[in-house]
């Protein structure tokens, strides 16, 4: 058995020992490195989903600004009819007067 008397660098004891703790160190790093590679890994894959729900998001937020800029073009072209058509029913009134007579017929 080992004791503290027979302490020497070439002991057999102390050589087993040494290269055991040197292993446990070598483990602790080796699991380390692999826990986080595999937290960056997991740190990629969660930017990346997180990425394509931003994606999908733009997406639908540009078609649905495109499906209002389609129907706001279409509402002007409707008010640009119907003033010109009430500007032929009363051509004596200015634009201006024409804006305020149908503001006001509305309510």
């Amino acid at each position: 058995m080992c004791n503290n008397m027979d302490w020497s660098p070439s002991h057999p004891c102390n050589s087993v020992s040494s290269k055991r703790r040197h292993r446990s160190k070598q483990s602790k790093v080796q699991i380390y490195r692999l826990s986080r590679k595999r937290l960056e890994e997991n740190v990629e894959e969660d930017m990346e989903l997180m990425n394509l729900k931003l994606y999908l998001e733009n997406q639908s937020i540009i078609e649905e600004n495109e499906k209002l800029r389609k129907k706001a073009s279409l509402l002007h072209q409707e008010n640009l009819a119907l003033m010109s058509e009430f500007q032929k029913k009363f051509p004596h009134l200015d634009r201006l007067s024409t804006t305020l007579l149908l503001l006001l017929q509305k309510h």
